[in-house]
């Protein structure tokens, strides 16, 4: 069996980024971070953390997401996205996730992945 002892709880990241023009919607009136866009940030961001501490062969894939998009994020907003690792269990991970925009939380959500072999 596999070990994937280099993930620990505790482990984080982060990706700063601006709000481009095809991650928001328009039909409010003004463009503003979409709630898919936004839920595709903050995987990529979990995935990437996972990733960077996998060995050769393996990867993640996301299986379960709780969201809150509480606030607007309007187009050329400087965001944050950040990640914390909160459990390992086995290949199972759960991460806390939000997206910041200066010291205003725009979403939150908890979400969880699993750890899977690459087929080549």
């Amino acid at each position: 069996m596999q070990s994937f002892d280099h993930l620990h709880p505790a482990m984080t990241a982060e990706q700063e980024r601006r709000v481009e023009e095809r991650l928001t919607v328009s039909h409010t009136g003004t463009p503003v971070l979409s709630t898919p866009m936004m839920i595709s940030l903050m995987e990529r961001v979990a995935m990437n953390l996972a990733q960077e501490n996998l060995p050769a062969g393996f990867t993640t894939a996301g299986y379960e997401v709780h969201v809150k998009h509480k606030s607007p994020a309007l187009l050329g907003a400087a965001i944050k996205v950040w990640c914390r690792l909160m459990e390992v269990d086995g290949r199972k991970l759960l991460y806390e996730v939000r997206v910041l925009q200066g010291g205003k939380v725009i979403g939150e959500r908890t979400h969880r992945r699993t750890i899977i072999p690459v087929s080549r």
